[in-house]
């Protein structure tokens, strides 16, 4: 074992990769579309660009004029049709029309099926980053209880600092919950 490896330093670890795990939904929840118009549903679109799978994102540059409206403006003014039939290929259910030089996208009210796919769907998400900081949990106390083993803590020790490992987790999986709690609102709103 490491001569450097103490508790601290496993439960700042932990830490550390739990709240990787928070900005992973985060990501994901933003790329759940709800009623209003956010560039960050585009994250995940691929485009064919001279031959290769490129992300939108460094494609275009995105700005959202109304709330419902999202228009892309490409770096590249030949990449528009490109752009714009990644768009409408994907499962986002969007139809982009284009003058040419940019591209609209006029995001339709969501039907209430749609709302609770989508809330489904969020749940999944939040479900998998709380399975992630679970996980990351029980790798920090394997290494505590390493620790343990070779003598490095004493028993006592391990017990005081597995509390602090799941006092770290429970408050990262509320943050989790409120997470998910306030995508749900976002989505029920009409």
């Amino acid at each position: 074992m490491s001569a450097d490896l103490t508790p601290d330093s496993v439960i700042a670890d932990a830490a550390g990769k739990m709240d990787s795990a928070i900005e992973k939904v985060r990501d994901d929840f933003g790329a759940i579309r709800t009623g209003r118009a956010n560039p960050k549903i585009l994250n995940r679109i691929l485009v064919d660009y001279y031959g290769t799978r490129t992300p939108l994102q460094q494609l275009a540059n995105f700005s959202v004029p109304e709330p419902r409206i999202l228009v892309v403006n490409p770096f590249d003014q030949s990449s528009v049709n490109d752009i714009e039939k990644a768009i409408r290929e994907s499962d986002l259910g969007l139809n982009p029309s284009t003058d040419g030089h940019i591209i609209r996208c006029v995001f339709p009210e969501l039907t209430e099926e749609r709302r609770r796919e989508y809330i489904k769907l969020a749940r999944g998400v939040a479900e998998d980053g709380r399975i992630a900081i679970r996980n990351i949990r029980r790798n920090a106390r394997d290494e505590l209880e390493l620790l343990e083993e070779e003598g490095e803590i004493s028993q006592d020790e391990l017990h005081r600092n597995s509390d602090r490992v799941d006092d770290v987790t429970h408050a990262h999986v509320e943050t989790v919950d409120g997470l998910l709690k306030q995508k749900e609102v976002d989505l029920l709103e009409v």
